[in-house]
C-alpha cells in the first residue's frame, strides 16, 4: 500500500473526548483493516496503565488518550470483530495491557514481528524492518518516554503515530512473502494463539522478584521477603516502579548481610547515601522483622524422571536442527508450551499426539510423524 504515506500531511487525530471518539470510530469502522499499538508508563508508575492507543486505517491515524474517561466499548467490539483484521507489531504485551485495563478480547490478528520471525528475518524491530524493506527511518528518541504526562508534545505524538502508520504496508509485504513460501497457515496458527494470551497470575512469594534468592539461607530468605514487602509499600506510596525505589541487587546484599545497625546498613554495597537517608530506617525495621519471623524453607522441586529428561533433550535437539534447516528460531518449529506438553504426556501414537498439538495443526501436519519417531527412538516410556 504505497498510499499509506499520503496522509502524513494531515495531523493524527487526538482523541480525549467521547464526541471525538464517536466521530473517529465512524471512520475506523468503515475499514476492513486496522493497525494498533499502545504506549504505557511502566517505567514511571507503580501500576502501569495504557496511556495511548494508536490506530491507523489506510486514510487516517488516530491517537486515543488512554487516561481520559472515554467509553471504549465500540473499540472493544472492533478488536473482537472477526471480520476486521487487526495489525500489531510484537502484539503480546499490547494485548496483555489492553485486556488488563479494558477487558478487550481479540480476533483476526496479524503480528508483523511474528510474521518476520517465521520468515527468518534476523532484525525484528519495527524500525529495522521498515528501514530494511522500505528505506523508512523511524526515530527512537521517545522509546523510554513518560507517556502518562500531559500535555504530550507534538513531537511525542508524531513519534507515537509512526508506530502504526506504516504497519498496513508492512503487513501487505510480509503476507505476500508468507504466501509465497507456503507459511501463511503457520503464521495464522500463531496469530490465533496470540489472541488468547493471558497474564500469568500465579501467586508467587515476594522474594522471587529478586534474582539470586536461591543462594540465601532460610532466615536470610525471610529477611529478603520482608525487604521486598517494604519496597512494595514504598513504591505504592510514591507511585514509582519497584526498580526506581530500591534495586534488586541492593535488597539481595542487605538480606545476605542482615545488618542490625545503621552503620552496618550504610556499608551495604549498592545502597547509596541518598537511598539510606530515604529508606534506611525502614530497611532496618524490615531486617529486624525478618530475623524474628519463621525462616522460609524452599521445598526442592521433584526431579523429573530420567525418561522425561531424555525425551526433553531429544525433542529439543530435533527442534534445534529443524529450525536450522528452516532458518528460523527454534520456537517457530515448536513453541515451548507445546513441546513441554508433548514431553510430559509422552504420546504413544498419532492420535495421542494430535490431541497435544490440537492448538498447532499446521505443525502437527508438517512435523507430527517426525516428533513421534524422535521421542520414542530410544524406546523410553
Amino acid at each position: 500500500m504505497a498510499g499509506m504515506n499520503v496522509h502524513l500531511e494531515k495531523p493524527a487525530v487526538w482523541i480525549d473526548r467521547n464526541d471525538t471518539l464517536e466521530q473517529a470510530l465512524r471512520a475506523i469502522e468503515k475499514a476492513a483493516i486496522i493497525a494498533v499499538d499502545t504506549e504505557s508508563n511502566s517505567l514511571y508508575a507503580y501500576r502501569e496503565r495504557v496511556c495511548l492507543i494508536q490506530l491507523s486505517v489506510p486514510t487516517d491515524d488516530f491517537i486515543i488518550d488512554g487516561l481520559a474517561d472515554l467509553k471504549l466499548d465500540k473499540l472493544g467490539a472492533l478488536l473482537a470483530d472477526t471480520a476486521v483484521e487487526k495489525i500489531f507489531h510484537a502484539s503480546e504485551y499490547d494485548i496483555l495491557c489492553l485486556k488488563r485495563d479494558y477487558g478487550f478480547s481479540f480476533n483476526n490478528l496479524f503480528d508483523t514481528m511474528q510474521a518476520a520471525r517465521i520468515l527468518g528475518y534476523e532484525k525484528l524491530g519495527l524500525s529495522n524492518l521498515l528501514e530494511d524493506l522500505f528505506g523508512i527511518e523511524l526515530s527512537k528518541k521517545y522509546q523510554k518516554a513518560d507517556w502518562g504526562k500531559r500535555p504530550l508534545s507534538g513531537e511525542m505524538l508524531q513519534y507515537a503515530r509512526m508506530d502504526t502508520h506504516h504497519l498496513i504496508r508492512l503487513r501487505d509485504h510480509l503476507r505476500c512473502q508468507l504466501e509465497e513460501k507456503g507459511l501463511l497457515d503457520l503464521a495464522e496458527e500463531d496469530f490465533r494463539r496470540l489472541c488468547r494470551v493471558e497474564a500469568n497470575h500465579r501467586d508467587t512469594p515476594a522474594y522471587t522478584q529478586v534474582s539470586g534468592y536461591q543462594k540465601l539461607e532460610p532466615q536470610q530468605l525471610r529477611v529478603l521477603d520482608e525487604l521486598c514487602r517494604f519496597r512494595e509499600s514504598q513504591a505504592q506510596r510514591i507511585d514509582r516502579p519497584l526498580f526506581k525505589v530500591i534495586g534488586n541487587a541492593a535488597l539481595l546484599a542487605i538480606a545476605q548481610a542482615c545488618p542490625r545497625t545503621a552503620a552496618q546498613m550504610k556499608s551495604i554495597e549498592g545502597l547509596s547515601p541518598k537511598l539510606f537517608d530515604r529508606f534506611g530506617q525502614g530497611l532496618l525495621s524490615a531486617v529486624n522483622s525478618g530475623l524474628t519471623l519463621e525462616p522460609i524453607v524452599v521445598k526442592n522441586r521433584k526431579r523429573p524422571s530420567d525418561a522425561y529428561l531424555n525425551r526433553l533433550e531429544t525433542l529439543k535437539e530435533w527442534r534445534k536442527n529443524a529450525a536450522a534447516r528452516m532458518g528460523v528460531q527454534s520456537d517457530i518449529i515448536l513453541p515451548r508450551d507445546i513441546l513441554e506438553a508433548i514431553v510430559g504426556s509422552n504420546p504413544q501414537n498419532q492420535s495421542d499426539l494430535r490431541l497435544e498439538m490440537a492448538d498447532v495443526p499446521w505443525r502437527y501436519s508438517r512435523f507430527g510423524a517426525e516428533i513421534l519417531e524422535v521421542i520414542h527412538q530410544d524406546g523410553s516410556q
